[in-house]
């Protein structure tokens, strides 16, 4: 009998991470109610969509690989891991049986946080589980211990949660919305928040005079325009990487095509995942709706809602080309920036914190991003192996060489590999580490929410 599930098992994980996600998210779909074609459309879906990002990031890395190694010989930098964006991590999350159970714990705690009355918020952007998968991986990979990553995951949901309820008011204020709506956001991404207000309040002692020199951020992108596009970036790196790696012209001329497809793709195909996991996000919307009696209930999607804001994307133009030269100089830095170049993790949490101020928000970008090079850095053999144990390893990379991702969560990255540690082999100083970092973590918090609840 056990060996029998265990083929089955075997066999299933056997298929690949597309095909176990056509039939997880088409049989999840039909358990919450959702019609045959549409659970089989999100299915397929998001088939396609994994299938996609696979093939672009086989793309960028065959192109890159050889191009790369000569740019770390030419210049001495040792900036040995590439960055290969979001896209790897949700290839990696979505392929992986975790994910489910990582996304059952976010709806239990929903549900329980909503039964007692300790969030208004109903988190129905499933895709994002991602995110919160990639940090229980995190924790299983040095810990192999499921209670303790179970428990990490559960508080980072309802960290989550918590903050979908505080920044309701900002949202309304940004997107003009009126006392009535219903919409927010739980994003992981902005996790980042605490830290980045706490940061803008000392900007604001610092320079109390700061705002009176702001812009206009829709004149910026205007000005900007196609420069400022994911197609004109990517070519820019791959020019970059190609000259300095002293490569050929028409491998510089490859480099710059192929980076400035890939970014875009990128978000091409990246906004596959939404419709797909649409279906299944609904029929969760509309049970637990009919179940719940509250007076107030906020829906949480995904947070590009925020991306009518034009702050957001002037910031992320401005903070690239200052990412990639902190990453050439920052110690303890060995990631390139590539795939993730746009800070998109980062210019939301900035956007909400600074309520649009353009100034506020890029010096506020300029002093975080160290924080999500090291963590990209911290993670880069989590990922690297995962990947090849999975047979996700993108192809044009060597067997040897570790790629990671300039994503979110950079501070829960981080606490998630000491605990993980801390499990797997404990010492007092480790055990006191945990403890500082968790205390540090919550005080944060604690002071986030009563700040965000006084504005």
């Amino acid at each position: 009998m056990l060996e029998n599930i265990q083929f089955g098992f075997n066999f299933f994980i056997g298929l690949g991470g597309a095909a176990m996600m056509f039939i997880i998210i088409t049989l999840l779909s039909l358990c919450f109610k959702v019609s045959i074609s549409k659970s089989l459309e999100g299915g397929l879906r998001m088939a396609i969509a994994l299938t996609g990002m696979s093939a672009i990031i086989s793309l960028l890395t065959s192109t890159f690989g050889p191009a790369l190694d000569a740019f770390v010989k030419a210049t001495g930098v040792g900036l040995t891991i590439t960055d290969l964006g979001w896209a790897p991590l949700a290839v990696i999350t979505w392929g992986s049986i975790y994910t489910l159970y990582f996304a059952v714990l976010e709806i239990l705690t929903n549900l329980v946080m909503l039964g007692l009355k300790l969030t208004n918020t109903l988190n129905v952007d499933m895709f994002n589980v991602w995110n919160i998968s990639i940090l229980g991986l995190l924790v299983n990979y040095y810990a192999h211990n499921i209670f303790i990553t179970s428990l990490f995951v559960v508080g980072i949901v309802m960290l989550m949660l918590l903050n979908a309820d505080v920044i309701k008011p900002t949202v309304n204020q940004l997107l003009g919305y009126d006392a009535d709506n219903i919409t927010t956001t739980a994003h992981p991404s902005l996790l980042i928040m605490p830290l980045a207000l706490l940061i803008d309040t000392i900007i604001g002692k610092l320079f109390p005079a700061i705002d009176k020199y702001d812009f206009d951020a829709q004149t910026l992108n205007d000005r900007i325009g196609f420069w400022g596009s994911k197609f004109a970036i990517g070519a820019y790196l791959g020019l970059f990487v190609g000259i300095l790696g002293r490569q050929d012209v028409s491998k510089i001329l490859a480099l710059a095509f192929t980076a400035a497809v890939a970014l875009e793709l990128f978000a091409y195909i990246g906004g596959w995942f939404g419709p797909a996991i649409e279906p299944l996000s609904e029929g969760i919307k509309r049970i637990m709706t009919k179940r719940l009696h509250q007076h107030k209930l906020f829906v949480a999607i995904d947070w590009p809602i925020l991306g009518a804001r034009a702050e957001l994307w002037a910031v992320a133009n401005i903070l690239a080309p200052i990412l990639l030269v902190i990453a050439l100089v920052l110690p303890g830095n060995k990631v390139l920036p590539l795939g993730g170049i746009l800070l998109t993790v980062l210019a939301p949490a900035l956007l909400l914190v600074a309520k649009g101020k353009v100034i506020r928000m890029t010096l506020n970008g300029i002093i975080l991003i160290p924080l999500f090079l090291w963590a990209a850095t911290a993670i880069a053999p989590f990922i690297s192996q995962t990947s090849k144990a999975m047979g996700t390893f993108p192809k044009g990379l060597r067997a040897n060489q570790l790629f990671s991702s300039i994503d979110s969560d950079p501070l829960e990255k981080l606490l998630a590999i000491l605990i993980g540690k801390t499990v797997a082999t404990p010492t007092i100083v480790q055990g006191l580490l945990v403890v500082g970092a968790l205390v540090a973590y919550g005080l944060l918090f604690g002071w986030y929410l009563r700040t965000m609840r006084q504005r």
